[in-house]
């Protein structure tokens, strides 16, 4: 649901602000974002005996930095609409346009055994190909019995689980007989 009310206010940014604007916006709502991490932070967002106002002072001031009207009023708007929760899923849709935009996303590598930084670039080249776009690949040791790329903003999961190729040869095999 957070991710519908964050487009609606990213369509309406993005209407009138060009890529580097975009950009900007997104690394702001980043570091926003990381503040939502904290558990004092969001006690204090989430209290409703702080006032809206003291809520938008704390915001604006956290931004202050970036220098920029339009993620002021967007702040101030968010506050208004009680809508400050959804700081986090704005920058991760927004993270999510900028990747679109410029056809660069990031994908993650389970695997239960070391995959050779050859291996990665061969794979991250591939994918890249495939969907005619840059792909950047980081390895992630896990129990999965096999390999498994995924790259959520485009929606790809691959995996190779060694238990399901023995089980498809042994069942080839089986037809085969």
């Amino acid at each position: 649901m957070e991710e519908l009310i964050a487009k609606r206010y990213i369509k309406a940014m993005s209407e009138n602000a060009n890529k580097a604007s975009i950009q900007n916006i997104a690394s702001v709502f980043s570091v926003l974002a990381d503040f939502f991490k904290d558990k004092k932070f969001v006690q204090i967002i989430d209290n409703p005996n702080v006032s809206a106002n003291d809520k938008s002072e704390i915001l604006l001031e956290a931004v202050a930095s970036a220098d920029s009207s339009q993620v002021n009023n967007l702040i101030k708007l968010l506050v208004e609409n009680k809508r400050i929760n959804i700081i986090p899923a704005i920058a991760k849709e927004l993270n999510k346009e900028i990747a679109r935009s410029t056809k660069t996303y990031e994908g993650l590598v389970y695997s239960d055994t070391k995959i050779t930084v050859k291996t990665m670039k061969e794979l991250s080249d591939g994918l890249g190909k495939r969907f005619d776009s840059k792909i950047s690949l980081t390895y992630v040791k896990d129990d999965f019995d096999g390999i498994k790329v995924d790259v959520e903003d485009l929606g790809i999961e691959i995996n190779f689980s060694k238990s399901r190729i023995d089980s498809q040869i042994i069942e080839h095999i089986v037809k085969a007989i």
